[in-house]
């Protein structure tokens, strides 16, 4: 789908003041979170154009404060605005936050390809993008004091190695990032997908009473934390079936072998329009991947 470089700040439906919400059409939802001490933006999206419209949303709440940005991972929609804080050129100097996976992936050579080919294919957007990881880089947790809220940075791998999410618990509050989305987070290789579930039963633990997510409505709640989990138990049920069944462990990509598995996407998911309105991707080919790589990953385990 084409990128858009219009951002809108959603109204408050009944989370806590201090958080405000911005979405970027419908790519992705990013966070301002603004404390005592500091305003710290969640993410910074596509561009600096992008990112300059967050800081935009942000300005009226920096009075006092201190700017702080997060990374909760290096995809593209995630992170390549971070020119717009880094280096002599920064029109708004501040620490970027992230894993140190993450400033690892943007050294990565197929991250450069995908900036080239967006760069191509819709120069109006991504023309001006420069590659600028994150400054201020931990590994498993990192917590920021901001005087009357407490953020709790934490690994959440398995969508993207590098991927963190954040929970407040003065508010009971929990930023999920790409761990959790609608209809399901995609682990992107066999290794991912037990990570990716670890991560979604270290999310659900929290007990948060909002939890906001950069790929869901605002309205999905806890819930969707639950309907994820669910989803993968139902592709790792069907896929052991199947293998008992005699079905090899590998199977080639696309949808053909849904019907071989026997689970397709509306076996595992919620039977309401939410689920229902989503990119027919997650119906079919997405829904494929996921069940490949479980048959593959619960055939290397039983051997």
């Amino acid at each position: 789908m084409p990128h858009s470089n219009q951002i809108d700040l959603l109204p408050n439906q009944g989370w806590d003041e201090r958080i405000l919400v911005c979405r970027n059409g419908r790519l992705v939802q990013t966070f301002i979170v603004v404390t005592a001490r500091y305003v710290v933006l969640v993410d910074t999206l596509i561009n600096a154009a992008t990112a300059r419209q967050m800081v935009a949303f942000a300005e009226p709440h920096l009075a006092g404060r201190t700017l702080l940005v997060v990374n909760t991972h290096a995809d593209y929609d995630h992170a390549w605005g971070n020119q717009l804080f880094v280096g002599p050129d920064a029109a708004y100097p501040a620490p970027v936050i992230a894993s140190l996976r993450c400033a690892a992936a943007f050294a990565q050579r197929e991250t450069a390809e995908t900036l080239h080919r967006m760069q191509a294919a819709e120069p109006a957007i991504f023309g001006d993008v420069r590659l600028v990881p994150p400054t201020l880089l931990f590994d498993e947790q990192l917590t920021i004091d901001g005087g009357d809220l407490t953020l709790q940075l934490f690994a959440t791998p398995g969508h993207t190695p590098d991927h963190i999410s954040l929970y407040i618990p003065e508010i009971e509050t929990l930023l999920a990032g790409d761990a959790a989305e609608l209809p399901y987070p995609a682990a992107r290789t066999v290794d991912g997908l037990p990570l990716m579930r670890a991560s979604l039963d270290a999310l659900t633990a929290f007990e948060a009473q909002t939890v906001l997510y950069c790929h869901a409505p605002v309205a999905a709640g806890p819930d969707l934390l639950h309907d994820n989990i669910a989803y993968f138990d139902g592709l790792e049920r069907a896929c052991r079936a199947a293998l008992q069944r005699g079905l090899p462990g590998t199977l080639p990509a696309g949808a053909a072998h849904i019907d071989r598995v026997g689970c397709r996407y509306a076996d595992v998911t919620p039977q309401t329009e939410l689920w229902r309105d989503v990119n027919p991707y997650y119906h079919t080919d997405g829904h494929a991947d996921q069940l490949r790589m479980m048959l593959t990953w619960l055939d290397a385990a039983q051997a």
